[in-house]
């Protein structure tokens, strides 16, 4: 049983790193319905969803995000949705269409979701992939306020990747 949660801890790390490959994914995916479990399900399809694009495998990217939509629909377990949405929002910036305005619209969905929820880390990462993409459309200001409001709002956990990366974004807004 420890050695299983050991497992699951480093495949989720090497997911959310972008470094498993989808098969091991698939795998993970596979062993946690066979024990009827749902909780984590959301996040793992997601995952799964962003390494098929990064394959640019997107009709299997598209299946795994509707998927990863149907579990939180269907279990009422929204931790994640926020999440899901702004993975959605950085595959369609990744597809061969880039397209923006679904990518936005992703984006605001999770952050409206982030907020209702009140959840500062999920809110904080919509708004980062936001602000990157009002950036790449020369909106630096409307960028720069939305990340800094969401910023301002911590007052700790300066040292992880999340907050280094808003910072770095807010410097980069700001010149």
């Amino acid at each position: 049983m420890r050695s299983d949660l050991r497992r699951w801890r480093r495949l989720g790390a090497q997911a959310r790193l972008r470094r498993a490959k989808p098969v091991q994914i698939t795998s993970g995916i596979a062993a946690l319905r066979s024990t009827g479990a749902t909780w984590t399900l959301p996040s793992w399809l997601s995952y799964l969803g962003k390494s098929n694009a990064d394959l640019r495998q997107f009709d299997d990217t598209w299946y795994c995000i509707s998927e990863a939509n149907v579990a939180v629909e269907k279990t009422k377990e929204r931790w994640f949705e926020a999440e899901v949405n702004r993975i959605a929002g950085e595959i369609a910036l990744m597809g061969p269409q880039n397209d923006s305005a679904k990518a936005e619209a992703h984006f605001e969905r999770a952050l409206a979701v982030a907020r209702q929820q009140q959840a500062k880390s999920w809110e904080l990462r919509a708004a980062m992939s936001l602000a990157r993409l009002w950036r790449d459309q020369g909106k630096v200001q409307q960028a720069r306020e939305l990340l800094a409001l969401v910023y301002g709002w911590f007052t700790e956990g300066f040292d992880t990747r999340d907050l280094k990366e808003a910072k770095a974004l807010l410097e980069e807004l700001a010149s």
